[in-house]
């Protein structure tokens, strides 16, 4: 394990290719820009207005109050969060952000963290349009990490146990939430993926706790859901993942074992559902995340190391390296991009897990994990995440 400063894994990114070539930017973009500010000064002293925007345009978030202070232009760059946005994605920026859906410990308010995973800087974003006294946990969320969108389905009215069928697009460029055409079911706790695009939920608690065996499907791009088969078992979800276009989910497990464990693989290839082996399902004892399309597992036992799952013999293998730092704490939730797995615990502390892979030949594989711990800040030490998502914007 080793500890960094933030200052440390931003820096460490920001190192441009001998072959980088600065896009070509958009002439009505800077006219725009120039005209509304009303002068014809620089953006930078000493740079051409085009060097000059690229630059402002990968300033931190956390930094953008005062620099929208220091001129007419850089007050129309920085002013708003969707007009920043939209200029980076015009220009083809693509740098990944951590978004953590959280809530007050205490208060129980909702509250939406995101983490610049450049800068390593937190920072929020717009409420979520959400009026009922809800449970955090009872909700999924699933994003479309190119589209910059997630979507946040189902949920439960915590006063009443009644769940929610509520569906909300949150949309990175424009910092905004919409709401879209609800779910056919209302459902909380449940299984979410996106495949191919497609948005799916299966499961989980409906009216009286009553457990579900449906599913569905949402496309993105008309916002309409179509009933998928049904299950053929009554679950409820405590973790999901999407691996070789399938979605696997677990009903999870009780340590130890008072029940084995259910678990159902769904391909919307062929629109059925089958068991899921036994061993996937029984090793199943943590969170979840996929990379390089390989399932690992954060387990949530003490000073257990990472594993990941081996297809071809229906085992788990320990992935090399420490277990997960002891200051992050439960509950935490697990994302990834690229290589690099993030997981954030309560607190707001988050560890940063840089995975190898090295070819062992005739399929097998060996994984390491080496973590790097940031600290979180001390406004967020009473918030608890329940779910965290990576969008690039």
């Amino acid at each position: 394990m080793q500890r960094v400063r933030v200052s440390q894994l931003g820096d460490s990114q920001m190192t441009l290719s001998p072959k980088f070539k600065f896009p070509t930017l958009n002439a009505a973009s800077l006219e725009s820009n120039q005209s509304a500010a009303g002068g014809g000064e620089p953006l930078i002293p000493g740079l051409p207005d085009d060097i000059g925007l690229l630059c402002l345009l990968r300033v931190s978030v956390d930094k953008h109050a005062t620099c929208k202070a220091v001129c007419r232009r850089w007050h129309s760059i920085f002013g708003t969060k969707d007009h920043f946005f939209t200029l980076r994605k015009e220009l083809s920026f693509h740098d990944p952000w951590l978004f953590v859906f959280a809530s007050h410990r205490y208060t129980g308010k909702i509250e939406w963290k995101v983490l610049d995973l450049k800068k390593f800087t937190w920072h929020s974003i717009a409420a979520m349009p959400c009026k009922d006294k809800v449970c955090p946990q009872g909700f999924r969320c699933v994003s479309i990490p190119h589209d910059g969108a997630l979507y946040v389905c189902g949920g439960v009215v915590s006063d009443v146990d009644c769940p929610l069928n509520l569906v909300l697009k949150y949309e990175a460029c424009k910092n905004r939430w919409t709401a879209m055409k609800k779910m056919i079911t209302g459902r909380s706790y449940f299984a979410s993926g996106v495949i191919d695009g497609m948005v799916y939920v299966a499961g989980g608690n409906s009216a009286d706790l009553f457990e579900l065996d449906s599913g569905e499907a949402l496309d993105p791009k008309n916002g309409a859901w179509k009933p998928i088969a049904d299950m053929g078992a009554n679950m409820m979800s405590y973790d999901a993942a999407v691996l070789d276009g399938r979605l696997l989910m677990t009903e999870g497990w009780l340590w130890p074992f008072y029940a084995v464990p259910r678990g159902r693989v769904y391909d919307p290839s062929t629109d059925k559902w089958e068991s899921m082996a036994a061993g996937l399902r029984e090793g199943w004892t943590g969170s979840s995340v996929v990379i390089d399309g390989h399932l690992f597992v954060v387990p949530e036992h003490e000073r257990a190391k990472v594993k990941v799952y081996d297809a071809g013999n229906d085992s788990w293998d320990i992935v090399e390296g420490t277990p997960l730092p002891e200051r992050i704490r439960k509950p935490f939730c697990v994302s990834s991009s690229g290589r690099r797995m993030y997981v954030v615990g309560r607190s707001f502390g988050v560890v940063v897990g840089d995975v190898s892979k090295v070819d062992l030949g005739e399929g097998k594989w060996r994984f390491g994990v080496k973590w790097e711990v940031v600290d979180g800040p001390a406004s967020m030490l009473d918030l608890v995440p329940s779910s965290a998502q990576v969008l690039f914007a």
